[in-house]
């Protein structure tokens, strides 16, 4: 059950429910398929290992180069095989918040944070000689670094924002109206 969706060029914000029960707020950010993405890699894969045929039989280069072209062969489509295709947020105000990041491969891996352990969900600007973009963090009871809710994905910040009052809902007192309002 879908109560909001948001969309842009990478991505797509959608806020909604498995459950008919409102007590587990689900929040995914799906990554937008590129098959653009997909031939390039294949295609300049297949143009290495081309290359590297040519070398070997036709002007008699040595085996060295046929191995490292199978090297980076697997290098590249390897990259491709380990990109993201979304990343969810199960808000359970009752339990806790469970992190999820979905691999093309099929590969899941997750993360639980009990309730009571988030001290405040922050949205962050950061900041790198390259980029400017927005994260969206818990600070976490005993633990010395903030817990990254993306990982993986750098979604705008209209779409971390529900998220992140969802986060400031769930955790209560901990952060409540007075602490979680958006500045500015």
């Amino acid at each position: 059950m879908v109560s909001s969706s948001i969309s842009n060029s990478r991505y797509t914000y959608i806020h909604g429910s498995k459950w008919p029960n409102e007590a587990v707020d689900m929040h995914q950010i799906i990554v937008k398929k590129s098959g653009a993405k997909g031939f390039l890699v294949y295609f300049f894969a297949l143009i290495i290992l081309a290359n590297a045929f040519y070398l070997f039989l036709v002007k008699g280069g040595s085996v060295i180069i046929l191995l490292w072209s199978f090297l980076l062969d697997a290098f590249l489509v390897k990259l491709l095989w380990k990109s993201v295709m979304k990343e969810s947020v199960v808000v359970m105000p009752a339990f806790g918040v469970q992190l999820e990041t979905h691999y093309k491969s099929g590969k899941v891996t997750r993360r639980f944070v009990p309730i009571d352990k988030i001290l405040k969900p922050v949205l962050l600007e950061c900041v790198t000689p390259v980029t400017c973009y927005w994260s969206l963090s818990f600070i976490v009871h005993g633990e010395a670094d903030l817990v990254l809710v993306f990982k993986e994905l750098r979604p705008p910040m209209k779409m971390l924002v529900p998220i992140w009052k969802a986060l400031c809902a769930a955790t209560g007192s901990k952060g409540s109206s007075d602490t979680c309002r958006e500045d500015g």
